[in-house]
């Protein structure tokens, strides 16, 4: 067998043993999770790894985050496809290129430079011509591109940034962990159902690095 199709074959098993039974049901998600080489976005050192139930360190004091987090957060978005979506954290740019085999339109931001020029050549590299990354303040999100049918976040904050729901389409959803800097916190869906009218849904526990900005943690 070869390396390639060993890890598509890892990433089937992903799917079927960490995600469908789990409760993952958006067939848009499991074909997304199912499309992108996982192993690409990884340290070269930790591709045997790429497949496994559980964060990975990528660099900079940051993760890539679990395959289940990632589709849990994908599907709470409830995208139908063709859609313009906002990612906070990009990382890796692992969560940005599932959102890309969705959405139309993916604008990415990542505070650290050198992991938002790593992000932006393995999208590129891997075909997401649909995804720009951009190194930046995330909790005061991209106004440029506003309104944002979904906002996703990949790092806890304190509360949730005013500047990231007033960024959403009225209809649109935010999902970002919300809660304490060094333990759990809880994983909200925002959703904007009229100008200044909201309503929040606890996903339940989850745990992320913190989220830093003007509008996060200091």
């Amino acid at each position: 067998m070869t390396q390639g199709s060993e890890f598509a074959s890892r990433r089937a098993s992903m799917v079927d043993y960490q995600l469908v039974a789990r409760g993952i049901e958006s067939p848009l998600v499991l074909e997304a999770m199912g499309r992108v080489a996982r192993e690409k976005f990884v340290p070269k050192s930790m591709q045997d790894c790429a497949y496994d139930d559980g964060p990975l360190p990528i660099g900079a004091g940051q993760t890539i985050s679990q395959p289940y987090v990632v589709a849990l957060m994908t599907e709470a978005l409830n995208l139908q496809g063709g859609e313009k979506v906002l990612d906070i954290g990009t990382g890796s740019g692992y969560a940005a290129a599932v959102l890309a085999c969705i959405a139309s339109e993916v604008f990415s931001m990542e505070r650290v430079p050198e992991l938002a020029e790593r992000a932006s050549s393995t999208l590129v590299s891997e075909g997401f011509d649909n995804v720009v990354v951009r190194c930046g303040d995330g909790t005061l999100g991209w106004p440029e591109h506003q309104p944002f049918d979904g906002i996703v976040v990949a790092a806890g904050a304190p509360v949730v940034p005013e500047a990231l729901k007033h960024q959403l389409a009225v209809g649109g959803h935010l999902v970002i962990p919300v809660g304490s800097e060094h333990s759990v916190q809880s994983l909200l869906r925002i959703t904007r159902l009229a100008e200044s009218e909201f309503r929040t849904e606890d996903f339940g526990a989850v745990r992320f690095v913190p989220l830093l900005g003007e509008q996060g943690w200091s």
